[in-house]
């Protein structure tokens, strides 16, 4: 089988949304998939709907357009601000779009009214994360301007957590939210549809004794695929971590001096010598790189570590193991790596289990498990 590859689970998949689906659904939450990761591979995204999501979501208008191609016509959500540029195509392939710009806004209404559409429009509100929002103290005013613009339909708002400054919503954050979206239907004379509270950074809050107040949607990616909680980086109590495995082949074995310093005689034209370390190690290199994936997001297998990589090139230590050319070694990825391995081209997508069948179990737990009860 060729190499590199990443090789996915589906089933894993479908078990992992399943899980979440139930055990939201019981504090009246939904699960909307997130499959900007994986580049709106179809498959992933119909075993996320085998789970039971209500809809998917992506941050780029080439993965809807993709899943359309597929034939896949659930609602699909843009949660990246729109740009201008692409407003026809999204609203041709997207049901709803999160924004924070007027005049996106505007432009998505006359595309909408052009092709005899009624595009929705969920608000982002700035909530600490400090990445895209509309502040809270503006978002009334957006919000009666929206609800008067023909072609466009206020149906939700939005927020965000733990992405750009990492801090998980803390349960005053998520009070404080759902008593905006009170204020903005009293104010606009309306009930929203949506009120989406954040991403997998929330479930330890969703998990929790706390009310989930008005919140009735997460946008959940990293956890469905990863079974981890993106703060964190805990296993989630009951969902699979090994959905995805990425395999890079062996194409030298050799015993090389540990600690080499790389030393450039004459920066200007780059020549470069190397002086020996203290002592001989096994080391191998693989024919994967940073060109491939986010090589400090792998995980190796016991006994191996990673000493580097360059673009095309991954060396490890192997201690007293002695790999032979052609031999495969899998590693386990975190989010980042995943995003990256799943974008390139060069990495063979391999499908585990296209078609569904029932698991009689979960994983078995561990001590590091994130238990949320």
């Amino acid at each position: 089988m060729t190499t590199p590859r990443i090789e996915f689970d589906l089933n894993k998949i479908r078990c992992n949304t399943r899980h979440l689906v139930q055990r939201l659904g019981q504090r009246g939450i939904g699960v909307t998939g997130v499959t900007k990761a994986v580049c709106g591979h179809p498959d992933i995204a119909r075993a996320m709907l085998d789970g039971g999501v209500t809809g998917l979501s992506d941050a780029r208008i080439e993965n809807v357009e993709r899943m359309r191609r597929a034939g896949i016509t659930c609602p699909i959500t843009l949660i990246r601000t729109p740009m201008l540029s692409q407003t026809d195509r999204i609203t041709h392939g997207c049901s709803d779009s999160y924004n924070t710009e007027l005049d996106a806004l505007h432009m998505l209404a006359s595309s909408a009214l052009r092709n005899n559409r009624i595009h929705g429009v969920i608000l982002m509100v700035e909530t600490g994360d400090l990445r895209e929002g509309i502040m809270p103290g503006a978002l009334e005013d957006i919000a009666r301007k929206v609800i008067n613009i023909p072609g466009i339909t206020l149906k939700g708002i939005g927020a965000n957590f733990a992405c750009l400054n990492g801090a998980a919503p803390s349960a005053q954050k998520m009070r404080e939210f759902s008593a905006l979206v009170c204020e903005i239907e009293r104010a606009c004379g309306l009930k929203l549809e949506t009120v989406s509270g954040g991403n997998s950074a929330n479930l330890p809050w969703a998990f929790g004794r706390e009310s989930s107040g008005r919140v009735n949607d997460l946008r959940l990616g990293e956890a469905i695929l990863l079974g981890v909680d993106p703060v964190s980086g805990r296993r989630i109590d009951g969902l699979f971590t090994d959905a995805f495995t990425l395999v890079a082949e062996v194409i030298e074995s050799k015993v090389k001096p540990e600690n080499g310093k790389w030393l450039a005689a004459e920066p200007v034209t780059a020549r470069i010598r190397i002086v020996s370390g203290r002592k001989q190690i096994r080391q191998s290199i693989l024919a994967l790189g940073h060109q491939d994936t986010d090589v400090e997001g792998l995980t190796l297998p016991e006994g191996l570590s990673l000493i580097g990589a360059t673009s095309d090139h991954l060396v490890i230590e192997t201690a007293d193991v002695c790999l032979t050319i052609g031999t495969e070694i899998s590693f386990q990825t975190n989010y980042s790596a995943l995003m990256r391995v799943m974008s390139a081209p060069n990495v063979e997508k391999v499908i585990r289990n296209l078609e569904p069948y029932k698991f009689d179990r979960l994983p078995e737990q561990s001590q590091s498990d994130l238990a949320m009860a």
